[in-house]
């Protein structure tokens, strides 16, 4: 699909107009939405294994649920953007994530893991909606040479809602929690003390959902800002031909490893901190420092979206997977201070791995980038499929030597760095 503003200017052309740097803050403002609810995940985990007594694995179901939005609902949401274009589609997905968030509340009343496993997948499946529309948008609105650094800036705002969310969100949820432990409860007591406890976990997403259905209202007022030429629909299969291109198939693999990665170093932090060899914390103090993690990749992505102007967007891709691979050496390696913070510092050479790898992958796909950006929405399964691998190892080794798999993941995207130094025409 192409598009161009309002003002009949083709989108090469946007960047110096008006109407192109409203719709720019438009995306910043969703990546900014749906980075900051994604990343809750990694408080309401410790709050649901304490609730619910559950093992690292069991937890890791949080995860699974969430991200298996991303391979269920990517290429339909693709699909819907080639039908009504990218507002109407974002519309679509901010009022999926406002129905996500309303299923908290009888999650918490029936006071059921499954529920909220249920909950976790409908909000998902609307931020799969709106990231299928974020990412082919900025990279449009502006010259094709800087998308690159565009797409790293735009992230940025997502790791502002990163940073800000979980630290709210550890006072909120985390800070919340009696000093009981369940595992000595029997029935009723159980599921009082449960409902009782998760209450706040839903007070805080019916916050989120009253903020959604508000963003949702301006984004329909503002559906007819872009002129888009629709392309002709093309079936799943023929979609999934984009997988033959070597680079393609290849970046897509690496956003499946990152975000498994990513997902799995957040969703242990937490309890990592806690470790006696490593901090010794309580829960609501190790959840505010997950914002040092999130907020690390903040930093990197407004340094990275000058780096990637000035540097082969390849060869700093490589740079930043091999820095995270000696942090998870020294994390693993060390205790006290040194192994915390080595771990918390992973957040700052992530900062530019999925705008990257997003935008190397899908250089030179054209009209053809709606089903690309499809495409990698359903290798963001990887955020299901890498945590339960890392949890059931942390429960089989301990959490330390569990980082071997998100280690593993990075290494893949240190090939595709070095692979993809080179722009597509030479590589």
């Amino acid at each position: 699909m192409t598009i161009t503003t309002r003002t009949k200017s083709t989108a090469d052309a946007a960047a110096g107009y008006a109407d192109a740097a409203d719709l720019r803050i438009f995306v910043f403002a969703l990546f900014f939405i749906f980075g900051g609810i994604t990343s809750l995940n990694d408080v309401v985990i410790p709050k649901l294994k304490t609730l619910f007594t559950l093992t690292y694995g069991q937890a890791m179901l949080v995860q699974f649920a969430f991200f298996m939005a991303y391979f269920i609902v990517s290429l339909p949401a693709a699909a819907i953007v080639r039908r009504v274009g990218y507002m109407r589609t974002a519309a679509i997905g901010l009022l999926a994530m406002t129905a996500g968030c309303l299923l908290f509340i009888p999650a918490s009343s029936s006071a059921q893991f499954g529920i909220f496993l249920a909950a976790l997948f409908v909000l998902a499946a609307g931020i799969t909606i709106v990231q299928v529309v974020a990412n082919p948008l900025i990279s449009m609105l502006g010259p094709p040479a800087t998308a690159h650094s565009r797409l790293t800036f735009a992230q940025a705002f997502n790791s502002v809602g990163t940073t800000v969310f979980p630290y709210v969100g550890s006072i909120l949820i985390l800070g919340s929690l009696a000093n009981i432990d369940p595992s000595k409860l029997v029935e009723p007591q159980l599921s009082a003390f449960r409902s009782q406890e998760s209450h706040v976990i839903a007070l805080t997403y019916l916050g989120l959902a009253t903020a959604l259905i508000v963003v949702a209202s301006l984004v329909w007022l503002r559906r007819n800002r872009l002129v888009e030429s629709p392309v002709e629909a093309v079936t799943a299969r023929h979609a999934f031909d984009l997988l033959r291109q070597t680079r393609f198939g290849f970046g897509a693999l690496c956003i499946f490893l990152y975000v498994g990665a990513e997902v799995s170093i957040g969703s242990v932090i937490v309890s990592y901190l806690m470790q006696s060899d490593v901090w010794g914390i309580g829960q609501e103090a190790a959840g505010k420092h997950v914002p040092f993690y999130w907020g690390g990749a903040m930093v990197g992505r407004f340094i990275g979206a000058y780096l990637l102007r000035v540097l082969s967007p390849g060869k700093v891709l490589a740079g930043a997977a091999a820095a995270v691979l000696l942090m998870l050496a020294i994390s693993s390696q060390t205790t006290g201070s040194i192994s915390g913070w080595a771990l918390l510092a992973v957040g700052l050479f992530n900062s530019i791995m999925f705008p990257t790898i997003f935008s190397l992958a899908c250089e030179g796909l054209g009209p053809r980038a709606a089903e690309g950006s499809g495409i990698i929405g359903v290798a963001i399964v990887g955020g299901a499929i890498v945590p339960l691998m890392t949890g059931d190892a942390a429960d089989w080794v301990g959490l330390k030597a569990a980082l071997l798999v998100p280690a593993i993941c990075y290494a893949g995207i240190l090939g595709f760095g070095i692979y993809a130094r080179r722009p597509k025409a030479d590589a």
